[in-house]
């Protein structure tokens, strides 16, 4: 199956303070803890079905584009999330302390 990332729909279900994308029935998440000045992600999970994609960095985008909207600090402690920031590095700045 091959997944158009820039068609994904992400949605925040801010009751489970999660942004998650099902495609076909399976589900991907960023897990999140949000305050009033910092958002730490806290897992990122895609089903083993759907990955290698870009799902993941898709998702993790679309949660980090959210914080920076709301100037919020990203707490990174999810392992994929620390790797991903570093990869993209115009995402380092929200992890600075303001």
């Amino acid at each position: 199956m091959t997944i158009n990332l820039d068609t994904l729909e992400i949605i925040n279900n801010t009751s489970e303070n999660r942004f998650e994308t099902w495609i076909n029935g399976l589900g991907s998440k960023l897990d999140y803890i949000e305050d009033k000045d910092s958002f730490a992600i806290t897992h990122v999970g895609v089903h083993p079905d759907l990955r290698g994609q870009g799902i993941a960095g898709k998702i993790t985008q679309f949660a980090l584009d959210y914080a920076k909207s709301k100037s919020l600090r990203v707490i990174p402690i999810c392992s994929y999330a620390v790797w991903w920031i570093q990869k993209h590095e115009e995402y380092k700045p929200l992890t600075i302390k303001k």
